[in-house]
């Protein structure tokens, strides 16, 4: 195809959830990819679908003209860039690294000016979207950078979704956190009318099926009725994720004296539920507003 041919050497760091899915839609759209990622065990079905396997980002740096990365946090997306086997040193002049991790936009910036001193160009691309997102190629991709850069990079980004420029680096971590901002906290606004509803004293089922028909529950949430009605919260959107994306609005909101505090509630009820340890959608704040209110959903 042409875009393989365009871009030769593809690198991919990150096979989780979001990235090994990112990754399978390369593939299948016909790019020759290199994989990383830390635990080696989660890149093994990729290589039996035709990618590569590299042993460090350092070596995938060294085959890759364009590297994405999916990673979990700041500290994951600084030790990949600039650790004792971060890539940016083996990386070739002209590289290009398309970061779709959800960090700080400082980090982002801090990073893409790092990488510079290297002749890298970065773009910060987080994407809205999970798993039902990635596999069916509707993903939200929210581009800082350079707009040359970007441009070149778009074929790309086409297999994944529909990308928007934003502006300089760090502009599409900024609006991962806006979007993300209005995910939390609206979480946490439905959470709270549906215990409101149940102490009423309405009957549990037809309040879901009738929020269910509403304007006022975004597309977004209106999935997560379901958790609610079998109180069952699987992940799509990790509850740890959201509890650490609440700390990097908050923190940006910090930096720049702008007053959240309907996200720092939020923020709190989801440390809460977070503190019981167990792996659960971020929609699980749901049951903790039914126990603090004593609403005791039916059987």
């Amino acid at each position: 195809m042409t875009e393989s041919r365009e871009v030769p050497g593809i690198g991919f760091i990150g096979i989780g959830a979001m990235g090994s899915r990112m990754a399978q839609r390369l593939l299948a759209a016909g790019y020759p990819l290199t994989v990383y990622n830390r635990t080696p065990a989660k890149a093994q079905p990729l290589l039996a679908q035709g990618a590569q396997v590299a042993a460090s980002p350092q070596a995938l740096a060294a085959s890759s003209e364009i590297i994405l990365l999916s990673l979990a946090d700041d500290a994951a997306v600084e030790s990949v860039f600039l650790g004792r086997d971060g890539f940016l040193a083996a990386a070739r002049p002209g590289t290009i690294c398309v970061d779709m991790s959800t960090i700080a936009p400082a980090t982002s910036r801090a990073i893409a000016e790092a990488a510079r001193q290297n002749d890298v160009a970065v773009l910060d691309a987080p994407v809205s979207g999970s798993v039902a997102q990635v596999e069916a190629g509707t993903l939200m991709i929210f581009v800082g950078g350079d707009a040359a850069t970007y441009r070149r990079c778009q074929p790309i980004l086409d297999q994944l979704g529909t990308s928007f420029y934003m502006g300089p680096s760090g502009a599409g971590t900024t609006m991962k956190l806006v979007a993300n901002a209005l995910l939390g906290a609206g979480m946490q606004a439905l959470a709270e009318a549906i215990v409101l509803g149940e102490k009423a004293g309405l009957n549990r089922d037809r309040l879901l099926d009738v929020l269910g028909q509403t304007a006022v529950v975004a597309p977004s949430h209106k999935g997560k009725l379901e958790n609610a009605r079998h109180q069952d919260y699987p992940i799509a959107f990790a509850l740890r994720l959201m509890y650490k994306d609440f700390g990097l609005i908050l923190g940006t909101a910090r930096e720049l004296a702008v007053p959240m505090p309907v996200t720092a509630a939020a923020q709190q009820i989801s440390a809460a539920e977070y503190a019981h340890g167990r792996e659960e959608d971020y929609s699980a704040v749901i049951s903790l507003m039914e126990a603090l209110a004593g609403a005791v959903p039916q059987a």
